[in-house]
């Protein structure tokens, strides 16, 4: 039995009899944390609902792929592969997606190769922007988005520079 399989028995049992000792009713705790959960959950779904159905749409009509073709002359100028363009697209909408993009770029290209260490490095650099605008903006009833969307987008974008360049510049 490794420590892994006992930390969170321990942390709960650790809970529970800090709890006694404080003479607290953790059921009604316990049920106060689920409605207040309940609702958070009610208050983000429409957000995340219209999301999951926009970026299934972009990624079966070919958005992606045209965007990424319109773009290449700017890929190839900024050295950046165009394997990885529909990565740096798709990634600010659905990490899912992006892990699907990434396990092609790295069984058609391989690994090792440039396109592959790019979009490790793009991967593991970048965020899910709008999801992760949609569930905070709509946890705290923000309207007004566009100022932060455009700065994550910049930084999206900047974050696909850097990857290309930093890898580059580490196989020379």
């Amino acid at each position: 039995m490794s420590f892994s399989d006992i930390i969170i028995p321990v942390i709960f049992a650790g809970v529970m009899i800090y709890a006694l000792c404080m003479k607290t009713d953790v059921f009604s705790e316990f049920t106060a944390g689920v409605k207040e959960g309940l609702h958070t959950i009610y208050d983000i779904f429409p957000s995340l609902f219209c999301l999951v159905v926009t970026v299934a749409a972009f990624r079966t009509s070919g958005g992606a792929e045209l965007i990424t073709t319109l773009i290449s002359p700017l890929l190839d100028l900024l050295g950046f592969p165009y394997e990885c363009g529909n990565l740096m697209i798709l990634r600010p909408f659905s990490g899912s997606g992006a892990i699907a993009i990434y396990e092609n770029i790295l069984k058609t290209s391989g690994p090792d190769s440039y396109a592959g260490s790019v979009a490790s490095v793009l991967l593991g650099s970048s965020e899910t922007t709008f999801y992760t605008l949609s569930v905070y903006f709509a946890a705290v009833k923000a309207k007004k988005t566009r100022y932060a969307l455009f700065a994550a987008l910049i930084g999206d974008f900047v974050c696909a520079v850097v990857s290309a360049v930093s890898v580059r510049l580490l196989l020379i």
